[in-house]
């Protein structure tokens, strides 16, 4: 029997446990709720009666960016495909909205001047958020969640076991300063908040950007890590598995080539 109950807080509610029975990082489980409240709050009405049209009115909101307009996208696409699995609504509304696509992106490494300029401006805290994002390359959603039990001794040095995206870890060696700063922290986590314990992903990256000049932000701080590493060692593999993606040809969207080997190429093309 088809569920006609006009309440979008059941409904997410139910889904979400769904996705978190499947193993959903909480990651995940928070930014699907966010997109499902928002369709909620911008659609309305009851979520079994929501058309094709309607979602694709919503999706057409102007000023998104491609890349946040695929993810809600992808959102409902994962909501109306359980929801009429299960039994919830006679159709999927979401099986013919148009895919979203994403230009390729290019390395946009924040500058040395624009680092320094955060460095000198930061307090403790947002100090330390900005060498982790700078000097490891973690995300603003890694940075929150940031614990004195995931800093951990090896062979080498002191590491970081970081959090990241779909509830992958990876360990990732610390410079000495911000393994240092870490471990003088209480237990616990490094940046404590009132939701979940910790800062929220947006709070950090809120704080971060007002310590830089624009228009440089937390993500571009880790494009700026990528380009480093890469320069380190030109080993492309290296810095994948330091940044924690799935693809090397998305670390190549964040890894900006260094202009002597650009110079050389042009150089080599000269008979």
């Amino acid at each position: 029997m088809v569920n006609t109950c006009n309440d979008w807080d059941t409904a997410i509610a139910s889904w979400l446990g769904w996705l978190a029975a499947g193993g959903r990082p909480k990651t995940t489980l928070t930014l699907r709720g966010y997109h499902l409240r928002r369709v909620a709050r911008n659609v309305g009405g009851d979520p079994w009666s929501v058309t094709v049209d309607m979602l694709t009115d919503f999706l057409g909101e102007p000023g998104w960016s491609p890349e946040y307009r695929r993810s809600i996208r992808s959102s409902l696409v994962s909501f109306y495909t359980w929801a009429h699995a299960s039994g919830r609504c006679r159709a999927n509304p979401a099986a013919l909205l148009p895919t979203v696509p994403v230009p390729a992106g290019v390395p946009r490494p924040a500058p040395e001047a624009a680092l320094r300029h955060a460095l000198e401006r930061a307090d403790a805290r947002t100090l330390l958020m900005v060498s982790l994002a700078a000097y490891g390359g973690l995300r603003r959603a890694e940075i929150a969640v940031v614990h004195s039990r995931d800093v951990v001794k090896s062979l080498d040095g002191w590491v970081l076991r970081v959090h990241g995206k779909g509830g992958k870890t990876r360990m990732l060696p610390l410079v000495d300063e911000v393994a240092r700063r870490l471990r003088a922290l209480p237990e616990g986590y490094a940046f404590p908040g009132r939701i979940d314990g910790h800062l929220s992903p947006a709070h950090v990256g809120k704080l971060i950007s007002r310590v830089l000049p624009d228009p440089w932000t937390a993500h571009t701080l880790r494009h700026r890590f990528a380009t480093a590493a890469y320069r380190a060692d030109r080993d492309l593999i290296a810095v994948q598995q330091l940044l924690g993606h799935s693809s090397v040809a998305t670390t190549q969207r964040y890894t900006a080539l260094p202009d002597d080997a650009l110079r050389r190429a042009v150089m080599g093309a000269v008979a």
